[in-house]
């Protein structure tokens, strides 16, 4: 059995990762990591599905032994991937996807150097801001802030082995999915 490939799909709010990803999820089976976090389970969360929920003690500890591909503390709650959770997937021959921001995709890159890192293009500035408008959910400040973000991420881009623009969601994964099967 050959070993997985780590796919990390990132890019500013408002390019379509989740659609890209669940749509290439459809097609093929991939595998998704389940992070780990602190912050307390929502609704119907569980354990080891949703998320691995980790008093903070606990998440200090698996920093500290060096157990994550990739972390960060967001809004006093952390979030990490656990590296031998994915190392587990790729062993059993899986591509393992990963949508994280960018920050940690660099991260994973720098734990994990045989990680693909594909970014993520709206096809313009005009329809990244379209579509953060078009969804009815932020308010203007928090629009605007996100733009601010997409122009900071924007210009890590080139730390990324591939970029992809998505235009439409079926030419993007078409793309991603011809860069998975040459690497």
């Amino acid at each position: 059995m050959s070993q997985g490939k780590l796919i990390v799909i990132s890019g500013p709010a408002g390019t379509g990762k989740g659609t890209v990803v669940a749509a290439l999820r459809e097609r093929k089976e991939y595998a998704l990591s389940i992070s780990a976090t602190t912050r307390a389970p929502r609704g119907t969360e569980a354990d080891g599905v949703n998320y691995f929920f980790k008093t903070t003690e606990e998440f200090e500890k698996m920093i500290e032994n060096k157990e994550f591909l990739e972390y960060a503390n967001f809004v006093g709650n952390y979030y990490g991937t656990p590296k031998q959770y994915v190392l587990d997937r790729l062993a059993e021959g899986k591509n393992v996807i990963l949508e994280i921001e960018v920050q940690g995709a660099l991260q994973v890159k720098e734990n994990y150097p045989e990680a693909l890192l594909i970014f993520l293009l709206p096809p313009s500035k005009e329809e990244l801001e379209n579509r953060l408008r078009g969804r009815a959910t932020d308010s203007e400040e928090t629009i605007i802030k996100r733009l601010a973000r997409a122009d900071e991420e924007l210009a890590l881009q080139d730390k990324y082995d591939y970029k992809v623009v998505n235009d439409t969601v079926e030419r993007a994964v078409e793309e991603i999915e011809g860069i998975i099967e040459k690497a």
